[in-house]
């Protein structure tokens, strides 16, 4: 089911199918977010949660025990509960059950808030641990952004600009999509830039860590933009479909990293997870605000 919440400059419609974004549209009708395409890609905007992207062989392995999990964990597909709803704000709720505990054994409760300030969508990941045991996860957020925003502009008309020079390194990925354990410099144009061109997506995605923490979807030549900033998150990925010309691009902000390649990863060993003390609770905020 659908839920709408606006403001008098946009409107945010979000399904309880993972607390997954359907809709980003401005007053005016500009649609923001990409509508999904079961040709290529046909998600819009999935979040997170417990594991990103991709485990060897679908297995991890916790106190001597093997679990399999999809890609990107179990919450993409998981029916939430809609905990609140305001004029500008929405909560979703997803607790354990007895089908979770057999992909992930711990109890815990996952709130996702949405809220609207002016022309902003602020997103809070909010994981309480109801366990008696150290919860080990990582999660992030998967948008996909139209592109172009505006008539008569060109895909090749965009670019990406951090707010702040950086020097940042692109984590190495094999043919499957698994980290290998290696990264390389990846340089931007002017240390802020990186212009859009299908071809860039066609060894699938640039992941990307030592970024500044806000990253502008833009064009010279219009004025919508989208700014997505993420200042908890270590690592950003940026994608759209293979080896393909689709009108989207992805920033997706993470905690964490796929498994290495060949590895079945122990979650209580994979230093980058997040690790939450029993009847502790984290929270993560991150923002994507429209220019028009």
């Amino acid at each position: 089911m659908n839920y709408t919440i606006s403001n008098d400059i946009l409107s945010l419609t979000v399904s309880t199918k993972g607390g997954e974004m359907q809709s980003i549209k401005l007053i005016d009708g500009t649609e923001y977010l990409w509508q999904g395409d079961v040709n290529t890609w046909p998600d819009r905007a999935i979040n997170i949660f417990p594991y990103v992207a991709r485990l060897t062989d679908g297995m991890y392995e916790y106190q001597g025990k093997q679990y399999r999990m999809d890609i990107h964990g179990f919450l993409p597909t998981a029916e939430m509960f809609l905990e609140s709803k305001a004029e500008n704000r929405l909560t979703f709720q997803l607790s354990d059950t007895e089908e979770t505990r057999k992909c992930y054994p711990f109890h815990f409760e996952y709130l996702l808030h949405y809220k609207l300030v002016n022309n902003t969508i602020i997103i809070t990941y909010e994981v309480r641990n109801k366990d008696q045991k150290t919860m080990h996860f990582g999660l992030g957020g998967h948008p996909g952004f139209n592109v172009p925003l505006e008539q008569n502009l060109l895909f090749e008309d965009y670019f990406l600009e951090f707010n702040e020079k950086s020097e940042p390194s692109r984590i190495a990925f094999s043919e499957k999509c698994f980290v290998t354990g290696e990264s390389e410099p990846y340089p931007l144009l002017h240390k802020t830039f990186i212009p859009l061109m299908h071809d860039l997506f066609d060894d699938d995605a640039i992941v990307l860590k030592n970024t500044a923490k806000e990253l502008t979807l833009k064009s010279k030549k219009g004025r919508k933009a989208v700014k997505v900033t993420f200042p908890q998150m270590d690592y950003l990925g940026l994608w759209h479909w293979p080896k393909t010309v689709v009108n989207y691009v992805c920033i997706e902000p993470w905690t964490s990293l796929p498994s290495r390649e060949g590895i079945v990863e122990d979650l209580e060993k994979q230093d980058d997870l997040i690790s939450l003390e029993a009847g502790n609770t984290y929270t993560n905020t991150w923002s994507i605000e429209l220019i028009y």
